[in-house]
């Protein structure tokens, strides 16, 4: 099993091959910040990917911070969640959002994928 205390190289997504498996099985999870896609994977763990478009987020210290909340979000739930692949967008807005809402946020989608993929 993967360490939970860091987020580990083992623990992401990393080449576009892989971005691009999971955008084309995907099943969707969307609320108003984040567009999260999902796809098993044969692993025994959860994997992590981020497109944070500048589109959606101008200022590079902003999109640094959502992808540190999305990571750490992701981080502390790996335990819970399946072997699935996850790329999370980020939506038009999410800029002006706090970080608790964002965390509140990704929190829900983890459960409701859990959810799913025991359906």
């Amino acid at each position: 099993m993967v360490s939970q205390e860091k987020f580990e190289r083992s623990l992401r997504l990393l080449s576009a091959a892989e971005f691009k498996q999971v955008f084309s099985k995907a099943r969707k999870s969307i609320d108003e910040n984040f567009t999260v896609l999902f796809a098993e994977n044969h692993l025994t763990h959860p994997r992590l990917g981020m497109a944070i478009a500048k589109k959606q987020v101008k200022l590079a210290v902003v999109r640094n911070r959502v992808k540190r909340v999305i990571r750490e979000s992701f981080r502390r739930h790996q335990v819970v969640l399946p072997a699935l692949d996850i790329v999370v967008l980020a939506r038009r807005g999410i800029a002006d959002k706090e970080k608790s809402e964002l965390h509140r946020s990704l929190r829900m989608h983890w459960r409701r994928i859990g959810r799913q993929c025991e359906k």
